[in-house]
């Protein structure tokens, strides 16, 4: 059985919007691909238990980057990404 790491390091997709969302949610200008090399880099390092599926989406979270992504688990598709505060890191 596939873990929902492997399956979303294999599958992961974007919309022309998302790069958008993303750069304003974390303040940057990055181009696509350098936006895809750090999603890519979130996933790779980040461990498989913090992995979440709730409903229909996967949420990362990656304490170390201050970073929680989200991914619909249908689609493999990035949603949204968020930088992390102390109320959700307090969340466990």
């Amino acid at each position: 059985m596939s873990t929902y790491k492997n399956l979303i390091l294999k599958n992961i997709c974007y919309t022309e919007l998302v790069y958008g969302r993303i750069n304003k949610k974390l303040n940057l200008n990055l181009s696509k691909n350098e936006i895809e090399k750090m999603i890519l880099d979130i996933l790779t390092e980040t461990s498989e238990e913090n992995f979440i599926k709730t409903g229909k989406n996967i949420y990362i979270t990656n304490e170390e980057r201050n970073i929680r992504l989200t991914i619909n688990s249908f689609t493999n598709r990035i949603i949204t990404v968020d930088k992390l505060t102390k109320l959700h890191l307090n969340k466990k």
